[in-house]
């Protein structure tokens, strides 16, 4: 069974209303038993109060008040009187209260609104911070009192975040040029030495191995400052059309699809996005050309562009394990058989997810009953799709 849970404002209500509710029921049962008890330390029977025998005629008339007969025949006797009084007090006290009670919850549910306001204005703000956004305070002005002291120390924590979100851009920026910069320069060298004349063939070995080792630096790198990048969210943003996206790397990929051996069919819908071209490019370029690589020759590759999803990318290649799916996310993680020779950084997926994510969006993935995967990436809808463009390249 699922546990029922109550908003603070519900609850608080709730405690409110049925504390008066139990102090009015305590007050109605003490009033109904106070009414209810007869005065035994007052009271005078009427039977032991003393008569004396007045003379006739000495006491002149007095006018005798008239009752209606119907109505002093209601009740036989004063028990009879008391027990409907005490009825009718009962009855109209009952219905007093539940109006009173009624009434309590109404003026609850306002204070509570009034009291939890500042923790409204916390939620608010909490949910329009993001990585691209961090000056929103809260600002509260009220009473020193619990609620300023926690607005006071959500407005600090997010002093501490900004400080640190800077010191990480100032990071990833002083990374890029301090780490590009010797690979560029041992490039450089390689290549001056491997065209000297005299160049030994032992050397030109050599030196292409340490071009292939530096070029796979140079990607791990690029990828590990782009992963930084897309992990602190988006500090821009601008319409897309991501179609036009789709077929430009298409394009650039064709000669690496025919050295696979492999055809890439693209269904692009009109599609626009909000977010950065750079890194939706690398998303869309990580895709379609590990869809590419991770097959096999005489493969296919199908490049979707929509609504829902925005983009889906299915090849086909080695079957892979729906238990193996979740792990190629993850950095470094690589899928490995003996056909299957991994040539990229394992940051390829890693990436997708992360630029998915900086962008509200959700990438997921599972295995194609043909063999290789089935990728869906969920961004945000902002228009409406035209119709469909077809192609072939490969």
């Amino acid at each position: 069974m699922k546990e029922l849970r109550l908003s603070i404002r519900t609850r608080l209500t709730a405690w409110y209303g049925g504390l008066f509710a139990l102090a009015g029921t305590a007050l109605l049962i003490t009033n109904y038993v106070l009414v209810a008890t007869p005065d035994t330390l007052g009271a005078v029977r009427a039977t032991e109060v003393p008569t004396k025998s007045v003379p006739t005629g000495s006491v002149p008339a007095v006018p005798v008040a008239r009752y209606d007969v119907a109505q002093t025949q209601a009740f036989d006797t004063v028990e009879d009187y008391r027990a409907s009084a005490l009825s009718t007090l009962l009855l109209q006290s009952v219905v007093a209260l539940v109006v009173t009670v009624v009434l309590a919850v109404w003026m609850g549910w306002l204070l509570a609104s009034r009291v939890l306001q500042p923790l409204h204005s916390i939620t608010n703000t909490a949910h329009q911070l993001g990585a691209d956004n961090l000056g929103r305070r809260i600002n509260h002005e009220g009473p020193d009192d619990e609620l300023k002291d926690l607005a006071d120390t959500f407005d600090g924590m997010l002093d501490r975040l900004t400080g640190a979100f800077d010191s990480q851009k100032r990071f990833v920026a002083n990374a890029s040029h301090e780490l590009r910069t010797p690979l560029a320069i041992q490039r450089t060298l390689i290549e001056v030495a491997m065209g000297a004349p005299d160049a030994p063939p032992e050397l030109a070995r050599l030196g292409n191995h340490l071009l292939d080792t530096n070029t796979r630096s140079e990607k791990l790198i690029d990828g590990l400052l782009l992963l930084a990048r897309s992990d602190r969210g988006l500090s821009s943003r601008e319409r897309i059309r991501l179609h036009e996206v789709v077929a430009d790397v298409v394009a650039s990929s064709a000669e690496l699809a025919d050295s696979r051996q492999v055809e890439v069919h693209v269904s692009a819908s009109r599609r626009i996005v909000v977010g950065d071209p750079v890194l939706l490019s690398h998303l869309v370029s990580n895709l379609i050309r590990n869809a590419i690589l991770y097959n096999k020759p005489g493969g296919t590759v199908h490049v979707e562009t929509g609504s829902e999803p925005a983009l889906r990318v299915v090849n086909t290649g080695e079957p892979i394990p729906a238990e193996v799916v979740p792990g190629l996310f993850e950095p470094f993680q690589r899928y490995r058989t003996e056909r299957l020779v991994s040539e990229g950084t394992g940051l390829g997926l890693s990436l997708v997810r992360s630029i998915a994510a900086a962008h509200d969006g959700s990438v997921t993935a599972r295995p194609n009953e043909t063999g290789g995967l089935l990728l869906e990436v969920n961004l945000p809808v902002t228009d409406v799709r035209a119709p469909p463009m077809y192609g072939k390249i490969g």
